[in-house]
């Protein structure tokens, strides 16, 4: 059965996307700790990320780098996290976080954004990339 990852790939269920190509897929989480919080997720359907083969697990970082760099152009922080722990949805994501203290890490502390606001920060997101 398809992971909710790969309905959101599919266009099954909305997303805020920030970017794609034949490889991956990023997009906002929707329960982010921080204003750009993005997802960045291979779109092969794979549960635990040293599973990988070496050559997707070599793009996912590229990619998610790429993100990072836009995130940074984008969104005000100290610097931008990076945290692989896939115990929520069994399809390999990294979780990109926009860091002012330590916090915005913990997955404790959520943001509450309108729509509107998720569409502009995709948006900004992918304007930087």
């Amino acid at each position: 059965m398809s992971t909710i990852f790969t309905k959101i790939i599919q266009g099954e269920i909305p997303s805020y996307k920030i970017a794609e190509n034949d490889d991956f897929y990023a997009f906002l989480d929707i329960n982010p700790n921080a204003k750009g919080h993005t997802l960045v997720v291979p779109k092969k359907e794979v549960d635990k990320i040293f599973d990988l083969d070496e050559k997707t697990y070599t793009g996912l970082m590229q990619y998610s780098f790429k993100i990072a760099k836009a995130i940074e152009k984008t969104i005000h922080c100290e610097r931008v996290g990076l945290t692989v722990i896939g115990l929520d949805v069994p399809h390999v994501h990294v979780h990109l976080i926009p860091l002012n203290s330590m916090a915005d890490a913990t997955f404790g502390k959520k943001e509450k954004l309108s729509q509107k606001e998720f569409e502009s920060i995709a948006k900004n997101i992918g304007k930087n990339l």
